[in-house]
């Protein structure tokens, strides 16, 4: 059975999905932009600015979801630019700090809004 997350603090969806799923032990997030849960529009700034509200949203997803970044196994990064990586790097490495997750990033033509940075991932409940 599948439970449907409901994120408060989190943006509002930019199409037909839910910000994320609670199947069994996993939470399955949908990517999440550096938008402002206030006004949906990306924040002001570059890469750092995105990452740092993108990283934002994904924890207010996990939160309504009952989980922290410690329960994230999986990440998954697309990045506008792949000249970011190393900027994006450093700033992964302030929110997964120990027992790092599995993580794909990969460049991609375009994201939703002219974003720069997207961010989904999978965690797990551990008793």
């Amino acid at each position: 059975m599948k439970h449907i997350v409901l994120a408060q603090k989190a943006p509002a969806a930019v199409g037909p999905y839910n910000a994320a799923i609670v199947a069994g032990e996993f939470l399955f997030a949908s990517g999440q932009l550096g938008l402002d849960p206030a006004t949906g529009a990306l924040v002001e700034g570059g890469i750092v600015e995105q990452s740092h509200q993108a990283f934002k949203n994904v924890e207010a997803v996990l939160e309504a979801g009952g989980m922290t970044f410690e329960n994230v196994v999986k990440t998954t990064v697309f990045l506008a630019d792949m000249n970011d990586f190393a900027v994006f790097n450093e700033i992964y490495a302030q929110y997964f700090t120990s027992k790092y997750p599995a993580r794909s990033c990969v460049q991609v033509a375009a994201l939703p809004k002219g974003g720069l940075v997207e961010i989904e991932v999978i965690a797990k409940r551990y008793a």
